[in-house]
């Protein structure tokens, strides 16, 4: 439905002094925090995942060399989403120069609609991760089994749920540096970043940032500062719902991804037959994991 002069009759008014409430300010793109950015030109992507070889074994004298056998362990797919919005004008309102003092601030405003989507779809995929978001391995995106090839399994996730605390913390690094491959090898895998609600965001900086152990009265150093146990620090995502939860980026390559397929476009026409002047915003993208050995996270107690 077109916006008409009865939706906007204070516009028409003399005496009116300022228009409000479209102009409030937005937290930036924060997905980037989190996700690799690839374009697309398809209506999805594939991405497979890989086995390489077991240990090598002992090849004893005069018995003949033990040959292994790679294959492909599981495949992960984003199916890309449109994401569109728009509003209209109706001709009397253009006419009445109602186009002149709203179209800026309602363009801004679709803008800001469509930002504050994508940056929800982003985080949706931590924010269902423990039970929704399942991957290539048939396994939410934070696990206690995902699947290997050797029969093993990896998890991304504490022993028992865990609030963010300096043991959770420590526990989780050590937890990730003794991750696998597909056939059991270890692969050295870091933490890189710690990703919390705005919640956590003082329990972050006393984790991190502090030279001594937080909340004891030993002059202890805080080992994970002292270590570069996290070298990136901590990042906000405003979007996330639940406020004890908390996550790591991690160094394992194609975890989070997201895949542009059209990037935000906008466009307006007229309609010949009542004169409405139609304004859209539209853009096609996906968000999600290949590998979720990419992520660590904790759903809190």
């Amino acid at each position: 439905m077109a916006i008409s002069r009865a939706q906007l009759l204070k516009e028409l008014l003399p005496g009116l002094n300022a228009l409000f409430g479209l102009e409030y300010a937005r937290y930036g793109e924060e997905h980037k925090e989190i996700y690799e950015t690839e374009t697309s030109e398809r209506s999805f992507e594939e991405e497979v995942k890989l086995s390489g070889f077991s240990a090598a074994p002992v090849k004893n004298e005069g018995s003949a060399i033990a040959y292994d056998n790679a294959q492909e362990a599981f495949t992960a797919r984003y199916t890309h989403v449109t994401i569109a919005q728009g509003f209209s004008l109706t001709e009397e309102a253009i006419e009445d120069n109602l186009y002149d003092s709203l179209s800026g601030r309602y363009t801004k405003a679709l803008a800001r609609s469509m930002a504050y989507t994508k940056q929800v779809r982003a985080a949706s995929v931590l924010n269902t991760g423990f039970t929704a978001a399942v991957g290539g391995d048939g396994q939410p995106l934070f696990s206690a089994s995902h699947p290997l090839v050797s029969g093993g399994t990896n998890s991304n996730i504490p022993t028992t749920p865990a609030d963010l605390n300096e043991t959770s913390l420590e526990a989780a690094v050590i937890q990730i540096s003794l991750w696998t491959d597909e056939r059991g090898l270890l692969i050295a895998s870091k933490p890189r970043k710690l990703i919390v609600p705005p919640a956590l965001q003082f329990v972050a900086t006393r984790l991190l940032e502090t030279e001594l152990r937080v909340g004891t009265a030993d002059n202890d150093i805080n080992a994970i500062k002292n270590n570069g146990s996290i070298p990136e620090g901590y990042t906000i995502n405003h979007y996330l719902t639940d406020t004890n939860a908390w996550f790591l980026c991690t160094d394992v390559p194609n975890g989070m991804k997201h895949f542009v397929r059209t990037p935000l476009q906008n466009s307006m026409d007229g309609d010949f037959d009542t004169g409405n002047v139609r304004y859209k915003a539209r853009e096609r993208y996906s968000f999600g994991f290949s590998d979720p050995l990419g992520m660590f996270g904790s759903a809190g107690a």
